[in-house]
């Protein structure tokens, strides 16, 4: 059975229809209309196996979850280079937000080292989706004891108009005010970022319950 015949068989119109408003930047047809748990248990089915190797093979996929199986399977890959390959052939076909988040390789958190030179190439990449991915793998894993001021410049010269690029720099720049203050203040004070992404990484932040009320009372002036 193909990872399509299996997905076929969780196809809700009404999920669809919901789905499609989520993601506007893609055509309606290429949306099956599936839960992320069923894909996720459907990646989790086919990893290892033969059915699971050829899928990941064939490139570019038809549908919008298929691409998100492709990426759950690709977070499963335990061995770096192999993740890091199999990483690298597919983030150029991602074409939306929630394919580029939803997937998070779990050998990334041991070998912080290795991955850092790829994530300053993706966030270097003129591919929106792939730029992002980089932006993203930063705020997840270099935000905490592996953190160096140096990573917010990276994030902070990532200049473009794309809403999803955009959205990830404000993203970014929200959690580091909430996991490294001291360092991330001082775009704000000096207002670094372009208009729209500093006002919109400041509401971020003052929604967020792991900012302290003194610091958003303190955001709130920098508007």
């Amino acid at each position: 059975m193909s990872v399509y015949e299996r997905l076929s068989k969780f196809k809700d119109n009404e999920y669809r229809e919901f789905q499609s408003k989520l993601v506007p930047n893609i055509s309606k047809d290429t949306i099956l209309g599936v839960r992320t748990p069923d894909m996720r248990n459907i990646a989790k089915e086919v990893f290892g196996t033969k059915e699971g190797n050829d899928f990941l093979k064939k490139l570019p996929h038809k549908y919008y979850e298929e691409n998100l199986v492709h990426f759950f399977l690709i977070a499963m890959i335990k061995d770096f280079d192999e993740c890091i390959k199999e990483t690298e052939r597919f983030l150029p076909y991602i074409d939306c937000w929630p394919v580029c988040d939803q997937s998070s390789p779990k050998v990334f958190k041991k070998k912080h080292e290795e991955l850092l030179p790829y994530i300053k190439k993706w966030i270097d990449s003129d591919h929106v989706y792939t730029a992002r991915f980089g932006m993203r793998m930063l705020m997840n894993e270099f935000l905490d004891k592996d953190f160096k001021p140096e990573y917010l410049k990276w994030v902070c010269a990532k200049k473009g108009e794309d809403y999803y690029l955009k959205m990830m720099v404000a993203w970014y720049f929200a959690t580091a005010l909430a996991k490294q203050y001291d360092a991330s203040i001082v775009y704000f004070e000096k207002r670094k970022l372009d208009e729209w992404c500093h006002k919109k990484a400041i509401q971020k932040a003052i929604e967020s319950y792991r900012v302290s009320d003194e610091h958003k009372d303190y955001l709130r002036t920098l508007r």
